[in-house]
């Protein structure tokens, strides 16, 4: 045991000499360092705010890369159709083989890396779209072209859960912010892949997609160095648990919240999925376009789908993110009901209405779910960026079956009504001021 002699409080010296006496303090109590949880907290983020940035471009450019190559697969589907003599159905099993990939591990390895991170995984996982697109190049049969979609769809997988942990990790506490820039990235990647299949692919053919493992190259070399700031971030220290906010939902308000956003984003992905596959048939099929105009006129979409995106976040840390799901999920409906009967002009810019509104949800929902189930942020991104991979690639192959019957106009028709399921942001909970 170790005396600790004299202790008082100087406040209360006066009025209570009972203080003033000695105190017997076992002595590994004595010997221990003091914690002070949280008190240079704010510090510390000011010291890092430089680097965190540039972490945060980094793994947003990455983003961009990632989604540019997966954007590439739907963009080609013109040209496989015609080598191949392909159907809707067979265009849409090859959505569902990328997009299920990514649908079935990303959580898996969400949940993985919450244990355990892997700072260099998303470099490895890089590997996998790199050896897919070289494999699409080449491929002369379907169930090869299926084997591609897939190693490119592995590793989406792979890098979306550990990078979107990077990025809030980068924020600073500008938690809806850092999820817009990431967003941004992987938004204006997929706007890219039309441009690009049409400037390259469709003039060169199908062997000048192997061009474009270059990209997955360049990838790789960035994210091992982004692996290279995040091994030091890593602690293996047991986070100490928290006590739950006062204001925050119950156990089964948490369970209902998270069924709502999974359907909220299903109602999303569905339609923005209905586009970016099946749209530039529609538009051949209806107004006699080009194969390169109509991928001109998907870019528009998926460009100001990028800036939608980018957008959601800063408006859901001003605002709140239940008033910016409200918005952007209702707010596309007028324009999605009246897209089927717009002619070809006012059509591309109901499509730009459209990208603006309904993808500036997708931040707000994935750092919702975050504050809802705090300490498990890569499993709740694998989850929300699987369902979102997920309904894509099946309803896809749904589409493209429904299509086949009965035309790609009545598909539109029918996804027009989509938005509609947002309706259902009338069950999320009200959250702590701290986590709006």
């Amino acid at each position: 045991m170790a005396a600790v002699e004299n202790v008082c409080c100087p406040c209360e010296f006066s009025g209570s000499r009972r203080l003033n006496k000695s105190v017997a303090v076992p002595e590994e109590t004595a010997l221990a360092p003091a914690i002070v949880p949280d008190v240079n907290s704010r510090t510390v983020a000011k010291a890092a705010a430089g680097p965190a940035y540039i972490v945060l471009a980094g793994i947003s450019f990455s983003h961009f890369l990632n989604d540019t190559m997966q954007s590439l697969i739907a963009s080609v589907y013109p040209i496989l159709k015609d080598n191949y003599a392909l159907d809707f159905a067979q265009i849409g099993l090859i959505t569902l083989a990328f997009q299920f990939t990514a649908s079935l591990l990303q959580p898996v390895v969400g949940h993985f890396t919450d244990k355990k991170a892997q700072p260099f995984s998303l470099a490895i996982g890089m590997s996998s779209t790199f050896f897919g697109l070289l494999l699409l190049s080449v491929a002369r049969q379907y169930t090869v072209i299926l084997i591609a979609a897939a190693l490119v769809g592995l590793g989406s997988a792979v890098f979306h859960p550990e990078s979107a942990r990077i990025a809030r990790l980068a924020s600073g506490g500008r938690f809806g912010f850092a999820q817009s820039v990431f967003q941004l990235g992987g938004s204006f990647g997929t706007s890219m892949g039309p441009v690009l299949a049409a400037l390259i692919v469709v003039p060169f053919g199908q062997p000048s997609i192997a061009w474009f493992s270059t990209i997955a190259f360049l990838a790789i070399i960035i994210l091992w160095r982004i692996g290279q700031w995040y091994k030091p971030q890593i602690t293996t220290r047991k986070a100490a648990p928290v006590d739950p906010h006062p204001e925050a939902p119950s156990q089964r308000r948490v369970m209902v919240a998270l069924a709502v956003l999974v359907a909220l984003l299903f109602s999303k992905q569905l339609y923005v999925s209905s586009l970016s596959s099946y749209y530039i048939f529609y538009l051949i099929d209806r107004f006699g376009v080009s194969t390169q105009a109509a991928q001109i006129y998907l870019f528009i979409f998926l460009a100001a789908n990028a800036i939608g995106a980018f957008l959601g976040g800063p408006l859901g840390d001003r605002f709140g993110r239940k008033i910016v799901i409200w918005f952007s999920i209702l707010g596309a409906l007028p324009f999605t009901l009246a897209l089927p009967y717009a002619g070809l002009h006012a059509g591309a810019v109901l499509t730009m209405c459209i990208g603006l509104i309904i993808s500036s949800t997708t931040s707000s929902i994935i750092v919702f779910a975050q504050e809802l189930v705090p300490h498990r942020f890569g499993m709740i991104s694998g989850v929300f960026f699987g369902v979102a991979f997920g309904i894509g690639g099946l309803g896809a192959a749904v589409l493209g079956k429904v299509a086949d019957h009965t035309g790609i106009a009545f598909v539109y028709q029918v996804c027009s009504f989509l938005p509609a399921i947002g309706l259902l942001a009338v069950f999320l909970p009200k959250m702590p001021r701290a986590g709006r």
